[in-house]
């Protein structure tokens, strides 16, 4: 087993911690359901999200460049299973337009997806509110079921590549929540209403 070094276990102080140990915890399940090395899936798993320090436009390509520079793994992985966790993480991001290129990556990428209805339309109405203040409420409206249309819909760019059957189900429910406008829009109503008073 790999003891961590600091670089990883800076993963304690950030405020996605809770997120983070889910992707752990999916990763090492899915790891042991196909028989792969437990180390490397734990060590993407703790590495996969490091870049975000640095901006989430590119941080699955830092992750992978923190991954590689950390001298201590050195000790731990040969130059080719380093190779394979760097891809795995530069590989992990929803709306990359290719598939993993490993089966690591295809577990980390599956971890990350960490569909919660409730959790996902919060996100999707703060981006808008933080990202485009400039909008009035029917402008928000259409800007957060076109994101949901386009990342979870069934020609989504939002792919599963491996059976966690939490995923399956919370992805069918969030299609059929999408698929209803009513119900839908009332979610957003309520969720935009809360942000607003905060």
């Amino acid at each position: 087993t790999v003891p961590f070094s600091s670089t990883a276990n800076s993963l304690s102080a950030s405020p996605s911690n809770a997120d983070a140990l889910q992707v752990v915890s999916g990763s090492m399940e899915l790891a042991q359901q196909h028989a792969l090395n437990l180390d490397m899936a734990l060590t993407i798993a703790m590495y996969h999200d490091l870049g975000l320090e640095f901006g989430r436009e590119f941080h699955h390509i830092h992750s992978g460049e923190l991954l590689v520079a950390d001298a201590y793994l050195k000790e731990y992985f040969t130059t080719e299973q380093l190779l394979t966790m760097k891809e795995a993480i530069e590989d992990h991001r929803a709306s990359n337009n290719h598939p993993p290129r490993s089966i690591y990556g295809k577990v980390v990428a599956e971890a990350d997806r960490l569909i919660d209805v409730e959790i996902t339309l919060l996100r999707t109405v703060q981006y808008g509110l933080k990202y485009y203040k400039e909008m009035d409420e029917m402008g928000h409206y259409n800007r957060f079921k076109e994101h949901l249309i386009n990342k979870y819909g069934p020609d989504g760019y939002l792919k599963l590549w491996l059976n966690l059957p939490r995923n399956q189900q919370a992805l069918l429910n969030l299609r059929k929540l999408i698929a209803n406008e009513e119900l839908l829009h009332g979610h957003f109503k309520r969720l935009f209403q809360q942000e607003l008073n905060r």
